[in-house]
């Protein structure tokens, strides 16, 4: 812990690192120093949201102007980690930040970041309960502020010393500070130094005990606060509403702000809020009954302030170890925590932390018989009530009040007026630019009007020729265009006709003129005919189903055909098919199973339907092994589809060949008991469905499986 002998000579530690800079003129270009100053931007930035970030960028930042000797850099860097090491309870630690960094400013002429140095010392010392020192750091900032005309800062030591008053029990004197603040604040706009007053104000109205009063200046902070993302100071306020609450003994609802500032104040890792965020949910537990859980959370706040010298803190553990104590009646251990809550509280200082222990030393006293000490402490406890809610605090804050409303007013009206004067500038603006505007259309239609005149007699002759040539040249232009789009749709159809006759159906074909050759001649035996036959038959049963789809699909692409749309129940439909290749499935060891409810009507054409879930499962049964399971199933969607699933657990699809998949003519492998295929078969589905006004698409992951899916209209 450090301590102050001279607030004029700091870092002695650190002497020589400094004279090191103080004669290194940083040779360093532009892009160094802005990346530098960056960072420490960013760890500014990050501090109410993520301290460890503002850590992470404040060493970086050291470290990079260190090797360039850039001195600014490093003191900025250090103030920066000096405010994490102070918030984590490292005031050791922070101590030296801050005296290297002051150190650096000062050789550096920078008044600015000494006088930040001297604010972020302030704070450190108030968490101490060393309030005297803490004046005097945030003093010589105030007067540096105040020289350099920074209203900003001002407004910030403004809020520090108003902070420091309150921690000693002057509410009257840290009311006058805080309204000083927020007056700069609000005038300036500066919106998050105004929520930060505002929270300040308000825990002063509740420890004066006026509650309403309180919570609005809270909602007024938190407004401000869930506005700018700020993270550290959403749970400040949550804790504060929850601490009303609980002395308004609505400890539910006390829980559950409690609850969701201690989240904040983990994640943060902030130590002063985790350790009064335990007590307070520890007398929350308390009052309703929970004596063991109560306890524990209590100890564990006493626990954090104590390994962190968090004087405040500590005092109000203890109280409220004692507050519990005293309603279990277990007046020995309240006496012992009672003690301890009073010493703390007269180190404070603070009005409201001795008037808690006061009450509490009464209460356990009274409990062990010794009444008329007990009646000293009520008294006490009376007496600093009292000055807790003098008259001139109240009437500080009534007059506080209707200035800050009556600043607001006027505020508003000058706000307004400048609009105002600001919409009839630009009325008379736009009003001359208007008239000038008509003036030259005016002049132009005139100008215009004469040209057009003289040239409308010439001009209609020639029309009249050109809407005659252009009518013509219109008709022989939309009678070649449809018979162009007759010949390309013809000359499509006849190449696809012609690529899928000559490769896909002559290997079958060719197949069977070698057997019957073969039988000609008499080159194969009466047995080696018998095991020829099955294969044979297989590729005869293939390319027997491919014709049909063919032929279907060919019907289909003709001008004269008509989709019969109707409606037809999706369950007897693909029963229908799935009956038809239950042999084929048994015959391979594949289990076929047909999951699709009775309810589903669908309204399409159901030969298309039929042909494509005949081909989608026939390509299941194919890619499919001994043990395997294809499974049909369909539901109604949101958008008054039916979407139709064929799924197996077969081979898969290579990622490169689903790619292609429904795009072009796919080179066909043979299944896993070597069936024979076309390719063209998901070409001539796709077709077909987006004819009944669906769509098709496919999931497959090589080995796993694959999936088709496609939807038609419900009926």
């Amino acid at each position: 812990m450090l301590s102050i002998t001279c607030l004029s000579c700091f870092a002695a530690s650190s002497t020589e690192e400094v004279d090191s800079l103080k004669h290194a003129q940083p040779n360093v270009n532009d892009a160094d120093t802005a990346n530098i100053n960056r960072l420490n931007k960013l760890a500014a930035a990050y501090y109410k949201i993520n301290p460890d970030s503002t850590y992470y960028y404040a060493q970086k930042s050291i470290g990079l102007s260190t090797k360039i000797k850039y001195r600014t850099g490093i003191a900025d860097g250090l103030l920066q980690t000096g405010n994490v090491n102070y918030f984590k309870g490292n005031f050791a630690q922070a101590g030296q930040n801050f005296n290297r960094a002051i150190s650096i400013y000062q050789s550096l002429h920078n008044n600015r970041g000494v006088a930040t140095c001297y604010v972020s010392y302030g704070r450190m010392y108030t968490l101490l309960a060393e309030y005297k020192t803490a004046l005097a750091y945030l003093n010589l900032a105030f007067a540096i502020d105040k020289k350099t005309g920074d209203e900003k800062a001002l407004t910030d030591c403004y809020k520090n010393i108003g902070i420091v008053y309150f921690s000693e029990g002057q509410l009257s004197k840290s009311l006058d500070y805080y309204y000083n603040g927020l007056f700069i604040a609000l005038k300036n706009h500066y919106d998050f130094l105004a929520g930060e007053i505002y929270n300040d104000i308000g825990y002063a109205l509740q420890i004066m005990e006026v509650y309403p009063n309180a919570l609005e200046y809270y909602k007024k902070a938190l407004h401000v606060f869930e506005r700018t993302n700020n993270i550290q100071d959403i749970g400040t306020i949550n804790e504060n509403i929850g601490e009303i609450l609980l002395a308004q003994q609505q400890y539910p609802a006390a829980v559950g702000y409690l609850t969701k500032a201690l989240k904040i104040a983990i994640k943060q890792d902030d130590k002063d809020g985790l350790s009064s965020l335990y007590t307070d949910l520890g007398l929350c537990y308390a009052y309703e009954n929970q004596e063991k859980k109560a306890i524990k959370y209590v100890n564990t706040g006493l626990a954090i302030s104590a390994q962190f010298k968090n004087v405040y803190n500590q005092a109000y553990a203890c109280i409220g170890l004692s507050t519990i104590y005293n309603l279990q009646k277990d007046y020995n251990n309240a006496y012992k925590y009672a003690m301890q809550g009073q010493a703390y509280a007269i180190k404070l200082g603070n009005l409201s932390v001795r008037a808690s222990a006061a009450l509490q030393l009464n209460k356990t006293l009274a409990g062990l018989g010794k009444y008329q000490e007990a009646y000293q402490l009520l008294n006490q406890y009376i007496d600093l009530k009292n000055q807790l809610k003098n008259d001139e605090s109240i009437q500080k804050l009534t007059s506080y009040t209707y200035e800050l409303n009556f600043a607001a007013k006027l505020r508003q009206q000058t706000q307004h007026q400048q609009e105002v004067n600001l919409v009839y500038r630009q009325k008379i603006r736009s009003q001359r630019l208007i008239n000038t505007i008509f003036s030259i259309i005016i002049l132009g239609m005139i100008v215009t009007l004469i040209v057009y005149y003289r040239q409308k007699r010439k001009q209609q002759v020639i029309n009249t020729m050109l809407e005659e040539k252009n009518h013509e040249v219109l008709e022989q232009k939309t009678s070649l265009d449809e018979q162009a789009q007759k010949l390309n749709s013809l000359n499509t159809l006849k190449d696809r006709l012609i690529s899928v006759l000559a490769h896909d159906l002559r290997a079958p074909l060719s197949t069977l003129r070698g057997l019957f050759s073969l039988l000609q001649d008499s080159s194969i035996t009466h047995q080696q005919l018998i095991e020829l036959i099955p294969s044979v038959l297989k590729k005869l049963e293939y390319t027997s189903d491919f014709l049909d789809t063919l032929l279907f699909w060919i019907n289909s692409q003709m001008e004269n055909f008509e989709s019969a749309v109707k409606s037809f129940s999706v369950n007897e439909l693909v029963a229908y098919e799935i009956d038809g290749y239950k042999d084929q499935a048994q015959a391979k060891g594949i289990t076929l199973q047909d999951n699709i409810p009775d309810t589903l009507t669908a309204c399409a054409d159901p030969n298309s339907i039929r042909i494509v879930v005949r081909n989608l499962i026939t390509n299941a049964i194919k890619f499919s092994k001994s043990g395997d399971t294809v499974c049909v199933s369909a539901a109604l969607q949101d958008d008054n589809t039916i979407i139709i699933k064929i799924k197996d657990t077969g081979i898969g699809i290579p990622a490169q060949q689903l790619k292609r998949l429904f795009k072009s003519k796919v080179d066909s492998t043979t299944g896993t008991d070597n069936e024979p295929g076309t390719g063209m078969g998901l070409l001539f589905c796709k077709d077909l469905v987006e004819k009944c006004n669906g769509k098709i698409w496919v999931t497959s992951r090589e080995g796993e499986g694959t999936e088709f899916l496609f939807t038609i209209p419900a009926n």
